[in-house]
């Protein structure tokens, strides 16, 4: 009576069999995701909105920093001079200054300049019309270079134009930029901090969807165990489903960021417009989307990683 001989598996092919086995255990994992798709949909949606938050409160923060740096090409100091400085002198002044190293650009208004922008944006005509004299001096529009452009460089250059014997005074024009910036600041701590409270609320979300999936699949697992089954074996098919999971939440919660992110785009443009400009919004890009996606797919593998080795454990311990 002749053997039957097991077919052997030669080493060159363990590559492959370990792969197969992987697209299987994903495949399988995504089956049944779907064959739920109520629980699977109120878990995605609560992932998706638990890094829709702190992504949006990202790309609100970029937009206005991005706001700003169009701001800091408006002028850091007005420099105002004395009445008796005629035009000729304060031209003068104003090539004088241009040779400075620190200085970018240096604009002139005369006062007549100022007074026909004054009438034309300040609502105040029939007053203006009825000054027999005009009370604006003449300004210079100081515009540093970008190098020279930090804080304490633009007070110590305001020092030195009041000492000017033609300047008047000068007024910084940055003040409140740098309050926004520190608001922004601010702002991207507070991101920060709500996006690692909402990470470990992800991981307790897939965390304890890991833990009812193995309590209802208890009996296959004790199985498997019985057989020889390793840790490694049993772990594979609920880490990818913590990562279908992860990934689902990343794709939603993108989704919602670019739905807020157009929502809110016709009150920007009405708000811009107001100021005689134009701002658009911009989304997550392709590297938000990307930071998104991974983040969930690795909140997804950890807190499924953690509850399926709390049950390894508590088996050991059994």
């Amino acid at each position: 009576m002749s053997r039957v001989r097991r077919p052997t598996t030669r080493p060159s092919e363990l590559p492959l069999i370990w792969l197969a086995h992987h697209l299987r255990s994903a495949r399988e994992s995504l089956r049944r995701l779907f064959g739920m798709p109520l629980p699977t949909t109120m878990t995605v949606a609560v992932i998706g909105i638990s890094l829709a938050l702190p992504a949006t409160l990202y790309v609100g923060t970029d937009n206005l920093r991005a706001m700003t740096g169009r701001w800091d090409q408006t002028a850091a100091i007005s420099l105002f001079l004395r009445h008796e400085v005629d035009s000729g002198a304060a031209r003068a002044l104003a090539e004088r200054l241009r040779a400075r190293p620190e200085l970018a650009r240096v604009e002139l208004i005369e006062p007549d300049q100022a007074l026909a922008e004054f009438k034309e944006f300040g609502g105040f005509e029939g007053a203006l019309e009825a000054l027999d004299v005009n009370p604006l001096p003449t300004v210079l529009a100081l515009y540093p270079d970008p190098v020279h452009s930090n804080p304490e460089q633009l007070r110590v250059l305001e020092q030195q134009m009041v000492t000017l014997p033609e300047a008047d005074f000068a007024r910084m024009d940055t003040l409140w930029i740098e309050r926004l910036q520190a608001i922004l600041a601010l702002a991207e701590r507070a991101t920060l901090l709500l996006g690692t409270l909402l990470g470990l609320g992800v991981l307790l979300i897939v965390g304890n969807t890991i833990r009812l999936e193995i309590l209802n699949r208890r009996g296959e697992i004790e199985i498997m165990e019985l057989v020889g089954a390793t840790a490694a074996f049993i772990r594979r098919p609920f880490l990818y489903a913590g990562a279908w999971y992860g990934l689902l939440g990343g794709l939603c919660a993108t989704l919602l960021v670019t739905f807020s992110t157009g929502a809110l785009q016709g009150s920007v443009s009405r708000l811009a417009a107001l100021y005689g400009g134009e701002f658009r919004l911009a989304g997550l890009g392709l590297d938000g989307t990307l930071v998104v996606v991974l983040t969930g797919i690795v909140l997804g593998l950890v807190g499924s990683w953690i509850a399926v080795g709390r049950h390894l454990r508590g088996a050991d311990a059994d």
